[in-house]
């Protein structure tokens, strides 16, 4: 143990965060599970307590970007590499045709709620789908080059999808109403 000091910037955590840490030490599936699941925590804990309306406010123009946006676009990823490509579930896309790409983004005029709904089924499919997995090596079907897809590679993948939006949701909730951290 060492007593040096905890620099400033690693603020007490919000009372709200339940979220739970990777672990410091464990198995390669372990972490990066944990991992996936702590970011999916911190995208929920960025739109936690912004009212509903607020959450499909564009607040960094000219960017369409929103968190509602971010939550439909999250949902249709979780679907798209877990069940569609890794799983080959035989489904439709959600928000999104080859006519109209950009409907995660574009039509966030549905019910919010419903669409967290959506987001939180994908999640929750996709832990399923990675729980019964032999092992990370085990491969799905990149659908649009025909080669295999590693369960380890769309999990790194994920983890850094959401890395990556987790830091739009917190630019758009410091835009939305000041809030930072988490």
């Amino acid at each position: 143990m060492t007593d040096r000091a905890v620099p400033r910037h690693f603020g007490p955590r919000l009372t709200s965060d339940t979220r739970s840490a990777a672990p410091a030490v464990g198995g390669e599936r372990e972490t990066l599970t944990a991992a996936l699941d702590w970011h999916r925590a911190t995208f929920e804990l960025k739109c936690t307590g912004v009212p509903s309306d607020r959450l499909s406010e564009r607040a960094v123009p000219p960017s369409a970007l929103s968190l509602h946006g971010l939550v439909r676009h999250l949902a249709g990823v979780e679907r798209w590499w877990f069940r569609i490509q890794f799983a080959g579930e035989d489904l439709p896309l959600l928000y999104y045709s080859d006519e109209d790409p950009d409907q995660d983004f574009e039509f966030v005029d549905g019910d919010v709620d419903e669409d967290f709904a959506v987001w939180r089924a994908e999640s929750e499919r996709s832990r399923q789908i990675t729980a019964a997995a032999e092992s990370l090596d085990a491969t799905g079907i990149r659908l649009r080059t025909g080669e295999p897809v590693s369960l380890r590679s769309i999990m790194v993948d994920m983890i850094a999808e959401y890395a990556r939006h987790n830091g739009h949701a917190d630019l758009l909730r410091e835009r939305i109403d000041g809030s930072t951290g988490a």
